[in-house]
């Protein structure tokens, strides 16, 4: 019998019966499919506008197009993790027909806007054009859209290949009117649909006034609102606006804004769209050409003033800023129009997904705060999402995270670098911890670099860690790797700069807690002294392949480790230690070691050796301390596993010495002290038995 089945009763977890769904080992039983409804709690984005118009709220919007490559795919999902702290209330996706804009590659129209939405937590709007598709294949997309949760879509005739003349494709559209028609007729309300406007009317058009009531029948086929054209004096969208409320439009209107910021890239904007460019404009721009900063600085100045111009026309409470995939210059206008929130408060302790079918989870285990796109990409399948509470579970089904390479979880930072950080060559496990604590610490590593981030979490370090910073740099100085913690709360203020989260005027609670990988050693330590901290103090340890796998929690009951307290709401309790979690989560967490550590270095390597030692021999271990109010004493728990595992190798290091300086014995007596050390190390907990619970206490 193994350790876990001795000590726990059982040594895996409870079955899953589906995706989605939970149930209990041996029951015979499964839990039928649930559907998927819309969340209650979502508020669809048209909603929103005009909940903004009519309160005088301000807002504004961004869009970014798919790159061309699939570095350039992470790249932007950073970016969209530092914009989303401005909270934009949506941002918009741009359809490149000619790069499979439907498909699941990292550069697909498709793929960039899902990623933004469930992954880095922005509202999308997806752009669909009827250019080179049939109706059915329109319908296919616009299918993959809604299983992906976007909610949102921009409807665009679309723009043919510059130098040909637009053909509408067989069997599909000739004008958006006929793409909204088709969206309402198939999807019924399920999206909002944008369509485009354009301040001096489309260059097709016949005319300006048939360009307006083409955009009228657009609003009449089922049309929600309008984001206009980019333009470059803020009069030609007022007239815009007017013409269209006299012509009985009454969607709202919002502005499109360019911040211009290159030379080159003004070119070929204006040659793209075919729009013309005011003189006083271009004589500004062809002065300053080769000086990029100059650009970029008189673009913010010309932007600015002319969003300052719209407020005051009454008829405007937000832009949307085409951004080029840039982010310095709309930050820039943004913060000088009071736009950019520059303190963004927290609704929960973790990252939140824009993923309609997620609105209501306000429930997740603690151990993928540190990788919430990981989590979301796990669950990704489940037809319910915890709310209230995580409940009592046979098993959580999580989808295997068998690519550490998917996009949007890829490191952005290149192979060379994180070599710098995390050793060009590691000679020992000792090296590895440094590299921990360097990261904690913030000191160069031995080869002079800065560690500033990890493998299990590319993020800054949170702003709770600093209350522990010292505790925890010493004791990953001696091979307690944390990857994992938060200090005990009693009642702090949800607005406090540090542990707040939640609505303000309520009050928030955490229990300490503390995740790490330590040596077979410390383990083994570790178990020996946790007894004298129960019930105060709960545990659960576990090596890679889950054949050692002790806790002292109920293994079906999950252990609320945050909560908070406010107004006119029931207590929410937003993270949980969940045992049956965390078996699932031990694979990714040792898994990240091999994946995106040791293959940084050849396979013969010694580096590799070292971090190969480390999955194999390592165990993870996260403890809780029950005892909030009081002073965590958990640091306690750690420093005596550390002294008694000192003092274990000072004992065997003793014991060798005696047959060599002080005994001369038999050669059967010789025999008998040789054999009896192996024997005590033969396993982790043993005395000769690798699966024994009881070890030998020196």
């Amino acid at each position: 019998m193994s350790l876990s089945a001795a000590f726990n009763g059982k040594s895996s977890p409870a079955t899953c019966s589906s995706l989605g769904s939970f149930s209990s080992t041996g029951s015979g039983e499964t839990t039928p499919p649930v559907s998927r409804p819309v969340s209650p709690t979502y508020t669809k984005l048209i909603d929103r506008i005009n909940a903004r118009i009519e309160t005088g709220d301000r807002w504004f919007s961004l869009e970014f197009f798919p790159p061309r490559t699939a570095n350039g795919a992470v790249n932007l999902i950073s970016r969209f993790d530092r914009m989303v702290q401005g909270q934009p209330l949506f941002c918009d996706v741009t359809w490149h027909p000619a790069g499979n804009p439907g498909g699941d590659s990292p550069t697909s129209s498709m793929m960039i806007a899902s990623s933004a939405l469930n992954y880095c937590g922005m509202e999308t709007m997806l752009h669909i054009t009827c250019c080179g598709l049939t109706k059915d294949q329109i319908t296919k997309h616009l299918k993959k859209a809604k299983d992906l949760g976007i909610r949102s879509l921009l409807a665009l005739r679309g723009d043919p290949p510059v130098g040909t003349e637009w053909q509408p494709p067989a069997d599909g559209f000739n004008y958006a009117t006929d793409l909204v028609r088709h969206i309402r007729e198939v999807f019924g309300d399920y999206f909002v649909i944008c369509v485009a406007g354009y301040p001096r009317g489309h260059p097709d058009a016949v005319s300006y006034e048939d360009d307006l009531q083409h955009l009228k029948e657009k609003c009449d086929a089922g049309a929600d609102f309008i984001i206009t054209q980019l333009f470059f004096e803020a009069s030609h969208f007022i007239n815009f606006v007017k013409d269209c409320r006299k012509l009985g439009i009454t969607v709202p209107v919002i502005p499109g804004i360019f911040p211009i910021q290159g030379y080159q890239s003004l070119r070929q904007l204006v040659k793209l769209s075919r729009l013309s460019v005011p003189k006083a404009i271009t004589d500004v721009v062809e002065a300053i050409k080769e000086d990029d900063a100059a650009i970029r600085k008189y673009g913010v100045e010309q932007a600015l003033q002319m969003c300052k111009e719209l407020y005051a026309s009454g008829l405007v409470h937000g832009f949307h800023f085409y951004t080029l995939n840039r982010e310095v210059a709309t930050i820039e206008i943004l913060k000088r129009l009071g736009l950019w929130c520059e303190e963004p408060t927290r609704a929960l302790p973790w990252k939140m997904t824009a993923n309609h079918l997620r609105k209501s989870e306000d429930v997740r285990p603690i151990f993928w705060s540190i990788r919430p796109k990981s989590y979301v990409y796990r669950t990704q399948d489940w037809d319910e999402f915890p709310n209230g509470r995580w409940g009592d579970s046979g098993s959580p089904a999580f989808g295997e995270l068998t690519d550490y390479y998917l996009f949007q979880l890829k490191p952005k930072t290149q192979r060379t670098d994180l070599l710098k950080m995390w050793g060009q060559e590691l000679s020992s496990e000792e090296d590895v911890w440094q590299v921990f604590s360097c990261f904690l610490s913030g000191e160069t590593n031995k080869d002079g670099h800065k560690v500033t981030f990890l493998p299990w979490n590319e993020d800054e370090l949170a702003l709770e860690t600093s209350l522990l910073k010292e505790r925890l740099i010493s004791i990953n100085e001696r091979g307690v790797l944390t990857i994992n913690s938060q200090p005990n709360v009693c009642a702090k203020p949800s607005t406090d700069p540090v542990v707040g989260w939640g609505d303000p005027g309520g009050y928030v609670f955490q229990k300490a807690y503390i995740e790490f990988f330590t040596t077979r050693e410390n383990a083994k330590a570790l178990l020996e002294i946790l007894p004298e901290y129960a019930p105060r103090v709960n545990y659960h340890i576990i090596n890679s392949s889950g054949v050692d796998d002790m806790t002292n929690a109920d293994r079906l009951k999950p252990i609320a480790v945050t909560w908070g307290v406010f107004p006119g709401k029931e207590i929410v309790q937003p993270t949980v230690v969940d045992p049956i979690s965390f078996w699932y989560w031990k694979d990714e967490a040792f898994g990240i070691w091999k994946e995106q550590w040791g293959n940084l270095y050849p396979e013969d390597s010694d580096s590799r050796q070292v971090i190969n030692s480390i999955f194999d021999q390592y165990y993870l271990v996260n403890l809780v301390d029950n005892n909030f109010p009081e002073e965590s004493i958990l640091w306690e728990v750690i420093e005596k596993m550390l002294e008694r595992r000192t003092k274990r190798l000072q004992l065997e290091d003793r014991t060798h010495e005696v047959p060599v300086k002080k005994l001369k014995v038999s050669d059967e007596t010789a025999m008998e002290v040789s054999t009896s050390q192996p024997a005590m190390k033969a396993g982790l907990f043993s005395n000769g038995n690798s699966h024994s619970v009881q070890a030998a206490v020196p």
